[in-house]
């Protein structure tokens, strides 16, 4: 069991360092959406989760107001989610096609989900000082992630923020492009591959479908 990202985790749920942040999530698990009204909104910083000693790590921007800050995790209970796990399912890298909440039983095959962020912010812009007090949260995330080999970056913010990890802990000066199923290799034998977000606007004008995103997925598996 990695029970360093364990504590890592117990950590993020308690931390309160944005209070933009913190009074949005507030704002958000206090009015809710109509139809969750009778739901109990987890409304804290959203951890990551999956495989602790996984070997592919997905990495989004942030949760979604009524996704993992309503059910407490990444990607689940929202449209972004619906569609990543029909994909990851799809790959063989989970083990059911839906993340409705936390006890619907979901499990991952070595691989870890978090966010860059780890509370939503109004309007889905971060500001510099939110991602920067987050960025030691993700940074422990990675280093806690003993077997890592590939990360799949979802959008190009969470592919740049990835990007500021390395820059900031290796000698790595590198100019990378965001280009949907690039792969980059890393110091320490790392690779990255951008990936299109699985937003409802990027699936709706067909930017992704299933079929580019299992591909995508399946080759990552190979690699690991």
């Amino acid at each position: 069991m990695n029970n360093e990202l364990i504590k890592i985790n117990n950590k993020i749920i308690r931390c309160n360092k944005c209070p933009r942040l913190i009074k949005f999530s507030k704002k958000i698990s206090s009015e809710k959406r109509k139809k969750n009204i009778n739901e109990n909104y987890w409304g804290k910083p959203v951890p990551g989760f999956g495989d602790l000693k996984a070997k592919l790590l997905i990495v989004g921007l942030a949760p979604a107001a009524h996704g993992g800050t309503r059910t407490g995790r990444a990607f689940t209970g929202d449209k972004s989610g619906d569609f990543l796990f029909k994909c990851l399912h799809s790959a063989r890298i989970s083990n059911q096609s839906y993340s409705h909440h936390l006890e619907d039983g979901l499990q991952l095959n070595s691989t870890y989900i978090t966010n860059i962020l780890k509370c939503v912010p109004p309007g889905d812009k971060p500001n510099i000082d939110e991602l920067d007090n987050c960025s030691n949260f993700f940074n422990s995330e990675i280093l806690s992630l003993k077997n890592l080999k590939v990360i799949v970056a979802l959008g190009k913010v969470a592919f740049d923020n990835y990007i500021k990890f390395y820059k900031k802990n290796y000698q790595f000066k590198k100019k990378l492009i965001f280009k949907h199923g690039k792969k980059y290799s890393l110091p320490g034998g790392k690779i990255l591959i951008a990936c299109y977000h699985p937003s409802p606007r990027n699936v709706n004008t067909k930017i992704i479908n299933l079929k580019m995103m299992k591909r995508l997925f399946v080759k990552a598996m190979q690699i690991i």
